[in-house]
């Protein structure tokens, strides 16, 4: 199995340059901070993540997507093969698919080889309900196909409080799968909240112990996470433990550059590795099962909709010359953050964290490292609704864990999603 590697990080570019022997050859040009050019925006996305549905077997309360029921203006099959064809023109090196859960899709392996014989790789991200036996040996055969196994505990206590009873033997049991099938390299996918942080050790026995990569994302308050961010985002103390801890194990923890809020932490002493700049239309993007493209997958918002696929000029029209995105690609406002000595080490952090906390996007992070944030929060502020729910069935009670590592019932939040995530699904193997 020969598996899809990650985009080089500005930190690995770098390395790759140093460890590169010096040839006698012409000074190349003087092009700046990788940083610099990534602002500016690409001609392609370098992580392009696409939701293929919002169809789920599961209803985390943290849902970016608020996923649960199947739109049904979903994109055909016919119509998802011809953006990748786009995408293979346009020379992406690798697709994220996402939901709901894409494997629900009867033409979810389909689209899969359709998009890996269009020199398309494929990274798909699962909850592990249709990794059976079987399927695991078709992967472990696969070329240029990743497969990302989310889990929120690195216990059945903690991760089930979040994505419901029995989904961390289902995580589980995708990940024997897949080990036992000679799958090379899973990824376990880890949001980091204030009850998983204390596990991080665990996380990583967990991955070492089915070869598999941990990596680690941060909670946004966006879809059903708004209902929730207040309970369950890591505390300030926790935020630095996350630190030290990344600065310790980085090199072998992916994080898909999602922490660059906690790089105002370094103190010289070299900080985390990766990409300290929000990529939103300038270097990621999202396509949500309907064809609308946002600038992030973290802002599924009308505010950040650049446009749909299936009027105008396709994907490559709205990636290139969007109003929206052109906008993101020029200079922005730092606003009191520009006054800040840490600026330049967190760019004033996440858009779409302060976007649905109701903070001004030329403010500080809500989860700013140096407490700039927190006074906002106190204050008065209005945070802007969700335009798309696809959640269904009767509230998820939220556990909270207890000093004496009890869980509690925390309340529900204000949007629906299933009490019982996992009824009629049976997986197995």
């Amino acid at each position: 199995m020969t598996t899809l590697e990650m985009p080089p990080s500005a930190a690995d570019l770098a390395a790759q340059v140093r460890a590169t022997p010096q040839l006698d050859l012409p000074a190349p040009p003087k092009v700046g901070r990788l940083v610099d050019q990534f602002e500016k925006g690409l001609d392609a996305p370098i992580c392009l993540t696409w939701e293929l549905t919002y169809a789920c077997n599961l209803a985390c309360v943290h849902c970016l997507s608020s996923s649960g029921k199947r739109d049904p203006r979903e994109l055909s099959t016919e119509q998802c093969k011809a953006i990748i064809d786009e995408l293979e023109r346009m020379q992406v090196f690798y697709v994220n698919i996402g939901g709901g859960e894409p494997t629900v899709r009867s033409d979810f392996w389909e689209l899969v080889d359709y998009a890996t014989s269009h020199k398309v790789g494929v990274k798909f991200s699962t909850n592990g309900l249709r990794i059976d036996k079987k399927v695991a040996a078709r992967l472990a055969a696969s070329d240029y196909v990743d497969v990302q196994i989310s889990l929120d505990g690195a216990t059945a206590e903690v991760n089930d409080a979040v994505r419901g009873k029995g989904s961390f033997d289902m995580a589980v049991r995708a990940l024997e799968n897949l080990h036992e099938a000679g799958f090379k390299d899973a990824k376990i996918s880890v949001v980091m909240t204030r009850e998983n942080v204390s596990q991080l050790d665990e996380f990583k026995a967990l991955a070492d112990r089915y070869n598999a990569t941990l990596r680690i994302t941060r909670m946004r308050p966006s879809g059903r996470g708004a209902d929730v961010w207040d309970d369950l985002h890591p505390l300030p103390e926790q935020q630095l433990e996350l630190y030290n801890w990344l600065v310790a194990h980085g090199d072998r923890v992916l994080t898909g550059d999602s922490f660059f809020h906690l790089a105002a932490f370094d103190q010289g002493g070299g900080g985390l590795p990766g990409l300290n700049l929000c990529g939103a239309g300038r270097v990621v993007c999202l396509i949500d099962p309907v064809g609308d493209v946002y600038a992030c997958p973290f802002a599924i918002h009308e505010n950040f909709l650049a446009g749909n696929i299936l009027s105008g000029g396709g994907f490559q029209e709205i990636w290139q010359r969007s109003d929206l995105f052109t906008e993101l690609r020029e200079p922005q406002s730092a606003g009191a953050c520009a006054k800040c000595n840490h600026f330049d080490a967190c760019r004033g952090g996440c858009m779409a964290a302060k976007f649905f906390t109701g903070l001004p996007l030329d403010g500080p992070d809500p989860e700013c490292v140096q407490g700039y944030g927190e006074s906002l929060l106190a204050g008065e502020r209005t945070k802007p609704t969700a335009n798309k729910d696809h959640s269904r069935g009767t509230p998820l009670t939220l556990m909270t864990r207890g000093s004496d590592g009890s869980f509690t019932p925390l309340g529900r939040p204000s949007k629906s999603c299933d009490e019982n995530p996992l009824a009629g699904f049976s997986p197995v193997g």
